[in-house]
């Protein structure tokens, strides 16, 4: 049976909008809100674990029955969705218990990258690039944010992302025995092409700053990605990107 939502003052209603906004709020209840057509479609071929759906307007045959569904205005369910003019439909995916794989070869570390859609963006590439663990360290985006979510276009819903403090990362990569390489701008960093990652986890750090001291002191070694242009840096998602090509390269 479809629920109509009539008000903003509405339980439902606060439910959703604090579910899109507050990280807490979602990890208390263990659901994340994603919006739009295609994500509902990757969330289905991705087996993930749909709670609440909400139509804008009209609900559809399409992909059958959901457990909890709910009909809303467009006024409505533009006030509830956390994208500007949605189609919608908005519906709310159960987390996935972080669960770390007991035989890496390839991991990726994010350190204090804060804009969600780089973060969604790795997500997306770690997906394609068949990447073990992404784990997130301090200050990064919160990988369940709307905005996140979005970016990765629904990888969120099958690639392994694991939060852990710094020293946790560190000795999950030791006790797999993997070299940690930092990404750093430094007289000691080596040409990426002249390493060999295919088994290895690499840390990248924040545009702005780069990866902290106290990370770069527990790396086996540091790797840059050789630039022959003017721009002192690349985006955190793109050097990311090419990071985890040449994981997937082979040896070098």
């Amino acid at each position: 049976m479809t629920e109509e939502l009539r008000s903003r003052q509405s339980a439902r209603v606060r439910f959703f909008r604090e579910l899109a906004r507050d990280a807490d709020f979602r990890r208390e209840n263990g659901l994340y809100l994603c919006d739009g057509e295609k994500l509902l479609q990757e969330a289905l071929r991705s087996d993930a674990e749909i709670c609440h759906v909400v139509w804008r307007e009209k609900r559809t045959d399409e992909y059958g029955a959901f457990e909890k569904e709910y009909l809303a205005s467009a006024e409505l369910f533009d006030y509830l969705s956390p994208m500007k003019n949605s189609p919608g439909p908005l519906f709310s995916v159960r987390m996935k218990p972080d669960a770390a794989p007991e035989k890496p070869e390839r991991v990726l570390l994010l350190e204090e990258i804060q804009d969600p859609g780089n973060v969604g963006t790795i997500l997306r590439t770690a997906d394609a690039f068949d990447v073990d663990a992404v784990i997130l360290l301090e200050g990064c985006a919160d990988v369940y944010a709307p905005k996140t979510v979005r970016a990765s276009m629904g990888a969120v819903f099958r690639q392994t992302v694991l939060r852990m403090t710094r020293e946790e990362a560190v000795a999950y990569c030791r006790a797999h025995g993997l070299p940690l390489y930092g990404a750093a701008l430094s007289p000691r960093a080596q040409d990426l092409r002249k390493l060999r990652l295919d088994r290895s986890a690499v840390a990248i750090g924040s545009e702005g700053h780069g990866l902290s001291a106290e990370l770069l002191s527990q790396c086996d070694g540091e790797l840059i990605i050789p630039m022959s242009g003017a721009a002192e840096s690349l985006n955190a998602g793109v050097a990311a990107a090419i990071v985890m090509w040449e994981m997937c390269r082979g040896e070098a």
